[in-house]
Order: structure tokens, then C-alpha cells, then sequence
């Protein structure tokens, strides 16, 4: 299991790691197989959308917060990031991406995402590489 350190910037932030997970695939040798991307974090995720349109990410990211607004007075967690915790849920804390010929089967247009929702932040996700 290889694990790297994320840094958010910003309090909602869909940062792309398309990149380091091909590299990692990359390193392994593997040619055939899968690879598990997971983020340990109950106010993060891990997606897989469109990289081709910054828009879409920005875009997202209001659509989220236009359905999990930060404040709510019927919220009771503590922490006051209850939204977090939502968009997190349904965003998804891991994805398994199929490896072919070496290089990650993504569409055209996919990207890979880690997803800040309460940043910002430093994170870990974990990659974890199998082979056929």
C-alpha cells in the first residue's frame, strides 16, 4: 500500500491526482490489473469526473453547496460540519480504476479527484495496486 500526503488549499476543493496515480502504477510495473484509491477522511472523498472544463469542478462544488449549505439550524454535530460529513458521503471515500497496457482505463475527458470538504487541510489517501 503506497500512501501519500495531500494538501487542500481552500475549504471546497476538488484537487486532480490523475497524475500521481499513474505514476504509481507507473513505478509498479504493473501492466495488468486494477488500482484502489482511498481517502481515510470522513469529510473528503475520492470521484472520478471530467477534467477537460474547470467549470465542472467549480460547478460541482456550488451544486454541493447549494444542496449541503455549511449552516443549518436543525444540524446538532458539534464540530459544525455536518455538510462536510454529506458531501463527503456522497462523493464516496475510494474508486478502483482498471489498468491496461500499464496506463490507467479512463475515459477521454476523466480525471481523478481527491475532494476537500472542510479545508483547508493536510490529508492522506492510500494506493493500493493489484495485477491480474
Amino acid at each position: 500500500m503506497i500512501t501519500h500526503t495531500i494538501e487542500t488549499r481552500e475549504h471546497d476543493e476538488f484537487k486532480e491526482i490523475t497524475e500521481l496515480v499513474q505514476e504509481e502504477v507507473t513505478k509498479s510495473g504493473t501492466k495488468s490489473g486494477f488500482v484502489f484509491v482511498y481517502c481515510p477522511h470522513t469529510t473528503a472523498g475520492i470521484t472520478i469526473n471530467e477534467n477537460a472544463d474547470p467549470d465542472v469542478k467549480r460547478d460541482m462544488i456550488e451544486r454541493f453547496n447549494a444542496v449541503f449549505p455549511w449552516e443549518m439550524d436543525s444540524d446538532r454535530h458539534m464540530e459544525g460540519n455536518t455538510a462536510a460529513h454529506m458531501k463527503a458521503s456522497t462523493v464516496g471515500a475510494s474508486e478502483q480504476i482498471m489498468i491496461a497496457d500499464g496506463r490507467l482505463v479512463l475515459g477521454r475527458w476523466q480525471g481523478i479527484y481527491f475532494c476537500e470538504f472542510d479545508g483547508p487541510r493536510t490529508r492522506r489517501i492510500f494506493i493500493k495496486i493489484t495485477s491480474d
